[in-house]
């Protein structure tokens, strides 16, 4: 049992140091090598816990995915409101996206130039996700509320998604001075506007 302690304790602690290197060395490409020395081990013992650098790249997007969409399922629990639900899963992402810098460059692609197509990929499934969760929750509007969105859930949840993209890789672009929560109450009153309204009020 203690020694699958502390092989998590170690592995956490080999994701800590790289989600630390990607926010410290924007631009620089993160060998095996650099990140041993981080976090004070051997090569050697990076592979005990990881078989690449790649598995350790997608052991960090795992948690990216696992922390965001366990919360978006608390919202989900306790928010009955579609609109709600919707403007707190994208506070919530750019919320994470302003405190894990590091994590938000693997967010934008920034730090996986160079990187396998596969990690890739698994970015571009998390905002595919994501999306589906927004459409998901606008088409429930009209069973749970009585409520229709006022153009395709699916062009609402697209926008909505691009938007969280967007502020994410200005984020990273101006190297975390434009922080996504900035304006971000006043962007949801525009996109938030008459997203839903009731059925009897939608058009025919």
């Amino acid at each position: 049992m203690t020694d699958s302690l502390d092989k998590m304790s170690r592995r956490d602690q080999i994701l800590q140091s790289l989600a630390q290197m990607l926010e410290n060395n924007p631009g620089a490409r993160i060998t095996t090598a650099s990140l041993a020395k981080q976090v004070g081990v051997s090569e050697a013992a990076l592979y005990r816990h990881f078989p690449s650098k790649a598995k350790m790249f997608e052991g960090l997007i795992s948690f990216i995915e696992d922390t965001i969409f366990s919360r978006v399922k608390l919202i989900l629990q306790d928010t009955p409101d579609a609109e709600k639900r919707c403007e707190k899963t994208m506070t919530l992402i750019l919320t994470f996206a302003e405190k894990n810098k590091g994590m938000c460059r693997l967010l934008s692609g920034d730090a996986l130039s160079g990187e396998t197509e596969r990690l890739r990929q698994r970015i571009q499934q998390i905002f595919e996700r994501i999306e589906t969760q927004l459409k998901q929750i606008l088409r429930e509007a009209e069973m749970r509320e009585n409520k229709v969105t006022s153009q395709s859930a699916s062009a609402h949840a697209n926008l909505l998604t691009a938007v969280l993209e967007g502020r994410i890789r200005q984020y990273v672009r101006t190297e975390f001075e434009a922080s996504p929560t900035e304006f971000w109450p006043q962007q949801w009153a525009i996109l938030g506007n008459n997203m839903l309204v009731e059925k009897d009020l939608a058009m025919p």
